[in-house]
């Protein structure tokens, strides 16, 4: 009530935001179909827009929002979501430890994160094909109901010299090995700044939390 003729046409003319932004994604996913080949399967109107958006794309590769990550990434580079999933505090400790690691000559690259379901289940799957049995590849890969990657608290950090100080220093931090067999995995145990670590498991499947 009491809008004019004129104010009414322009807002009729006037496109929505989320108008445009609808034809932008129309016009990506044309893009994207147009130039897929003449050979390929026509991929899905789902697969292509998982592909623009981010996340697994057509082909079933995970990306670096499914938290995959490539090499050279440190514990401050939270423009990937590997690293920014993180849970806040065991990345604060982190950074507290790479700040001191750093004098020493160190630094604390991170091989993976924070990991999406999707992203733990295919290495679950590719672990599986690897070892044999569903049974031996879980003493390295848990489910992405149970991983840790998965909920945000472990990390596995890269080079041996980087786990090495951690072995020594990280208790400090909080940070505790979890896993004889994985020295690079590392998790938050505020406790263990005034009682150490404790006692790490053979691998995952001595460890209560993976049993559910």
């Amino acid at each position: 009530m009491g809008e004019t003729a004129g104010a009414r046409t322009k807002s009729r003319r006037t496109p929505r935001p989320t108008a445009v932004g609808l034809v932008v994604v129309a016009a990506a996913i044309i893009g994207a179909l147009v130039h897929q080949s003449a050979s390929s399967p026509a991929p899905s109107f789902g697969e292509v827009l998982r592909g623009i958006l981010g996340g697994t794309t057509a082909d079933g590769a995970v990306t670096e929002a499914d938290g995959a990550l490539p090499d050279g990434v440190t514990v401050f580079d939270e423009q990937y979501p590997g690293v920014a999933n993180l849970d806040p505090d065991l990345l604060q400790a982190l950074r507290e430890a790479a700040t001191d690691a750093a004098d020493n000559g160190i630094e604390l690259y991170v091989n993976t994160g924070w990991r999406s379901p999707n992203y733990q289940n295919q290495l679950l799957r590719e672990a599986v094909s690897k070892y044999g049995s569903r049974e031996e590849a879980a003493r390295w890969v848990a489910t992405a109901d149970t991983s840790p990657h998965a909920s945000g608290d472990a990390v596995d950090i890269a080079h041996s010299n980087a786990t090495a100080w951690l072995s020594e220093h990280g208790s400090d931090y909080g940070l505790c090995q979890i896993y004889r067999n994985e020295p690079w995995h590392y998790e938050l145990r505020p406790e263990a700044i005034t009682h150490r670590c404790p006692h790490t498991y053979a691998d995952p499947t001595h460890d209560p939390r993976m049993q559910r």
